[in-house]
């Protein structure tokens, strides 16, 4: 197809009926947009709280731990007995 072919082509689409779309689809749309909003409005939530817990499990273990605290030296016996 040339170019005065494909332009007349797609003048004729242009020119012609708006494609026709089922009544029911506007209410279908609605329907699965408003479950795609819920959805990512459970796992933006999920995800928060995940980051909450894993911050809490952190802090927790930092304060029990202490791993900026420098171990006792272990290459000299302890002194006993003076």
């Amino acid at each position: 197809m040339n170019r005065p072919q494909r332009e007349a082509a797609v003048r004729q689409l242009m020119d012609g009926t708006a494609p026709h779309v089922p009544p029911d689809l506007y209410a279908d749309v609605v329907r699965r947009g408003g479950r795609l909003l819920r959805r990512r409005t459970f796992a933006r939530r999920l995800l928060w709280l995940l980051l909450f817990a894993a911050t809490v499990a952190f802090v927790v273990w930092a304060v029990i731990a202490q791993p900026w605290v420098e171990p006792p030296s272990q290459t000299t016996p302890p002194l006993t007995g003076w």
